[in-house]
């Protein structure tokens, strides 16, 4: 008891006398004459010492609005017009002593009341006169504010649903009520002798008059929790991003960027996307209106339009009229492999090998659930090297998933428009039970580099959505709350450490 007695802070010894059983957190305030902030502090740290226990209740306070407070001290709209009405018999509109705001409130409460009668001047009715002598049940409720909503019933429900229908008079807030009570520790603590003069911290003045020497120092309890501090950090997101960035950079890639606002030319007619393919109607890609046309390559159009009409060495395109004006449409990219198509399109043969990664954001017409975003990170990496192969692919992969986290990722055989062989890259959701696909990959077909290289040379592809790979490290199970930037999230969520 002596050591507890000891440990207590200043604050603790202030509010400590002042609890009684059952007291209220805002009741204790009133008694300390306090901010709630120190209350509620010295609180906590008794409750840790064991002394009280503080409980929470959440209540549905009806409280007064802003015109409630004032109706309060001047009355109610209609019970001013009914005072002026007793005190000159009859009134016509014009004579009415009310704001403009009012006027129209007052005179259709005290109709639905039947308290007037209206012509060309209003006047008391029989039912009036009665309510000259007793208060409106709106009066009653509002004086017996503020008052829990589970409480409300009978003619204060009539009321409430009256004064709801109006603005300002009335609030419901949810309130957290805290109730404080003694633990048995706490009952017999509070009657000792609280009141020790004991060093708090040790000032350059103790040490030079030595005064410490004659007092005791608070005990410090070590154990104790204390209030987390959040330090400023990147967003979860894009400390995830960079980690990825970091390993494509330490497996020998080069960082390709580009604008996010593309013509389809690049988004998809330079990868063999035919333009009757579905991944290019409306439902799935956003369109832009203005700039709706973009210029295009002069020195590649000509060659993209033999290889869709009619192909390459050895493919025979896909034999229909491809259209120079639907290349031109500016779209949101649909995927970042818009910039493998533009970087391929600017090396020199000279040059290779090389190896290109991006990591960006992509737009998609999506259908939003706990696994689809409309607006979500793609990661992107292509090596154009003579002696690439479909195990090279494989294997940059296996390396790049292992060091994310997923050494078990799946590799199934796919088709898409601009690779063969293709596969898409699968890993198993621990909560959802099932396998989420991330991506595709593949190795582009002749009729991608042959138009914009000048050369069939082996390119690996691939272009799996990023921000699925992460939710498995950060715990969440919806991808939409990667972005939702709540406070509590964003200060409590670990950092990106592998």
């Amino acid at each position: 008891m002596n050591d507890l007695i000891k440990s207590l802070s200043p604050l603790e010894r202030e509010v400590l006398p002042k609890v009684e059983d059952s007291i209220t957190l805002k009741q204790l305030v009133k008694k300390t004459k306090k901010q709630e902030v120190e209350v509620m502090r010295a609180l906590q740290w008794l409750q840790n010492k064991k002394v009280i226990e503080i409980s929470l209740e959440l209540k549905e306070l009806v409280t007064l609005g802003e015109l409630g407070k004032k109706y309060t001290k001047v009355k109610l709209p209609e019970r001013r017009l009914l005072d002026q009405l007793k005190d000159k018999g009859k009134l016509t509109i014009k004579n009415i002593d009310l704001p403009k705001s009012e006027l129209n409130i007052a005179i259709g409460e005290l109709k639905k009341k039947a308290a007037i009668q209206m012509g060309k001047e209003i006047t008391l009715s029989p039912n009036g006169r009665k309510l000259l002598t007793k208060d409106f049940i709106e009066e009653i409720f509002l004086s017996k504010l503020p008052k829990d909503l589970k409480e409300i019933e009978n003619e204060n429900k009539l009321a409430y649903n009256n004064l709801k229908k109006r603005k300002n008079i009335i609030e419901t807030n949810l309130e957290k009520i805290r109730t404080i009570k003694l633990t048995l520790l706490g009952k017999k603590l509070i009657k000792q002798k609280l009141d020790l003069d004991l060093i708090e911290a040790l000032t350059p003045a103790h040490i030079k008059k030595g005064t410490w020497k004659d007092k005791e120092f608070r005990r410090y309890d070590v154990k104790i929790n204390v209030p987390n501090i959040y330090g400023g950090k990147r967003h979860f997101v894009k400390q995830a991003t960079d980690y990825a960035k970091k390993i494509w950079l330490e497996m020998g890639f080069e960082e390709m960027t580009g604008p996010m606002l593309d013509s389809s030319f690049w988004v998809f007619d330079s990868l063999f996307t035919a333009q009757d393919h579905p991944v290019r109607d409306l439902q799935d890609t956003f369109y832009i209106a203005n700039p709706r046309d973009a210029k295009l390559p002069k020195e590649f159009v000509s060659k993209v339009k033999k290889a869709h009409e009619k192909g390459t060495p050895g493919s025979t395109g896909w034999q229909y009229k491809w259209d120079e004006n639907d290349a031109k449409r500016n779209v949101l990219r649909t995927h970042t492999t818009n910039l493998s198509a533009r970087t391929i399109a600017q090396l020199d043969i000279k040059d290779l090998p090389k190896k290109y990664f991006a990591l960006g954001r992509c737009y998609r017409n999506e259908a939003l659930d706990w696994s689809h975003i409309f607006e979500f990170n793609q990661t992107e990496g292509i090596v154009i090297d003579e002696n690439a192969n479909f195990r090279h692919l494989l294997g940059y992969l296996k390396q790049f998933f292992t060091k994310m986290g997923f050494p078990k990722a799946r590799f199934r055989p796919a088709h898409f428009p601009y690779t063969e062989p293709s596969v898409e890259i699968d890993v198993f959701h621990p909560v959802h039970k099932k396998w989420v696909e991330l991506g595709g990959a593949g190795m582009f077909r002749p009729e991608v580099v042959i138009p914009i290289l000048g050369k069939d040379v082996p390119v690996l592809a691939w272009g799996p959505g990023f921000d699925r790979i992460i939710l498995e490290f950060y715990k969440i199970n919806d991808i939409r709350e990667l972005y939702k930037n709540d406070l509590k999230q964003l200060r409590e969520i670990k950092n990106w450490i592998k």
